[in-house]
């Protein structure tokens, strides 16, 4: 504990006495002559008085909204100069011995809290009494008995089930409607409506039973019919840009070369050496040589190499609307094809789209693609030598070489180039160049 503070006093106990040091003594009268006695305080006062004087702090006083104009102010007097006293010279004094530590009794702990009951709660009062009604009211002013109460009994509703709430959820109408009278011709008009009703429900049967009927012969009708004629009549008029072969020998890495051109663009001798190689009768017959397609069959039964008896116009058919591969599926398809073609196509288209979509090996698709790779002119050029030999590698195209040909494409090449001499001799491709026809 600090001896410098003073230490509580306890009530009861006598304040200690003060030693005769402590005890101030009576100040001396101030003599002009007579020294003056330094101190403490008087000490304090000088060292206050050496420094400098400290200006009041002035606050500034808020603004008042005055109604009236202000008055001015008087000019504040000037302070009075005071004169510059030296200040007295300092004197050593002795701080006082500090005073003697004073015992304090420890405080007492407080008494503990002691648990006082609540003062029961006051009895409710009782609720008061509903005020009297206007006609008690009235009899005791008229100082008669009041009219006794009236018991009123209300009908009370039957309860709603869910079930008749979901059925009529606007509820009963307050006021019935009333039904109209019976006129002549309802009862007739209720049969018909019946009628009606029935014919109705009878087609929308009948439509669920044959639905599925009638829905799989539209489907087939579009896919067998209306697709294919309108394929075929798209390419009455337009060239096609490619086929399946032309898309499988890209994929096989080939380079595709294919420029179509029209058939008065095309050399006279092709179409005789393509109708002497490939179709005798492709003039005469309507897409299927039955005569050719006999003499196959009785030698395919005799054995040997087997050779097929398909016409110019059934090579259209797979070449512009079918895949390559030999199936009885893709020769349905092909009988299909060619009959369409030969209904809708004039022979000199059939003979146009053949030349110029058959191929001729190494990527070369088309008469003008295969003059230009092989002999280095156009289709318009082409010699009779030269269309026989492009004649007789139409079997095998990639296996045989019209430009390099060997033992067989030559012989073969002589022999289609002496029957051209009788196909235009005889007039047999009339159907196509209009030279060959007779009169021209």
């Amino acid at each position: 504990m600090n001896p410098d503070e003073e230490e509580p006093k306890n009530e009861g106990e006598p304040a200690p006495e003060e030693h005769a040091e402590n005890v101030a003594a009576p100040e001396p009268e101030a003599h002009d002559d007579a020294p003056v006695e330094a101190t403490p305080d008087a000490i304090e006062d000088a060292v206050f008085e050496e420094a400098a004087p400290v200006q009041a702090y002035e606050t500034t006083p808020e603004p008042v909204v005055e109604t009236e104009p202000p008055q001015p102010k008087p000019e504040p007097e000037p302070e009075p100069v005071k004169a510059y006293e030296p200040p007295p010279e300092p004197v050593h004094v002795e701080p006082p011995p500090p005073p003697p530590p004073v015992y304090v009794a420890p405080t007492p702990p407080p008494p503990e809290p002691v648990y006082v009951a609540p003062p029961p709660a006051p009895p409710l009062a009782p609720p008061p009494e509903p005020p009297p009604r206007i006609h008690e009211a009235a009899a005791e002013e008229l100082h008669e008995e009041p009219l006794p109460e009236l018991e009123r009994t209300y009908p009370v509703e039957p309860q709603r089930s869910v079930f008749d709430e979901e059925e009529y959820p606007f509820g009963e109408p307050v006021i019935p409607m009333p039904e109209p009278p019976p006129r002549p011709g309802d009862r007739q008009r209720r049969r018909d409506a019946k009628r009606n009703l029935d014919l109705d429900l009878g087609r929308i049967k009948r439509r669920k039973r044959y639905g599925l009927f009638i829905t799989t012969i539209s489907v087939l009708f579009i896919a067998f019919v209306l697709a294919p004629v309108t394929w075929v009549t798209v390419y009455l008029f337009v060239d096609p840009p490619s086929n399946v072969l032309m898309m499988q020998r890209a994929a096989e890495g080939e380079t595709i070369r294919h420029y179509p051109v029209a058939i008065n663009r095309m050399s006279p001798h092709i179409v005789r050496a393509v109708i002497a190689a490939e179709d005798a009768n492709f003039c005469t017959h309507d897409g299927f040589d039955i005569e050719a397609i006999q003499d196959a069959m009785e030698r395919n039964r005799r054995g040997g190499r087997t050779r097929g008896a398909s016409t110019v116009s059934q090579q259209v058919a797979k070449n512009l609307f079918l895949w390559p591969d030999r199936s009885w599926i893709r020769k349905g398809f092909e009988t299909y094809f060619t009959a369409l073609i030969e209904f809708m196509w004039p022979k000199r288209r059939i003979m146009e789209a053949y030349l110029n979509t058959a191929e001729w090996g190494d990527g070369n698709f088309g008469i003008e693609a295969a003059a230009r790779a092989r002999f280095g002119v156009s289709a318009a050029d082409l010699t009779p030598l030269q269309a026989a030999r492009l004649a007789a590698v139409l079997p095998s195209p990639n296996r045989w070489r019209a430009d390099n040909p060997g033992p067989y494409v030559r012989g073969r090449s002589a022999t289609i180039a002496a029957r051209a001499r009788d196909v235009r001799t005889s007039r047999t491709a009339s159907c196509v160049l209009i030279m060959d026809r007779p009169g021209s």
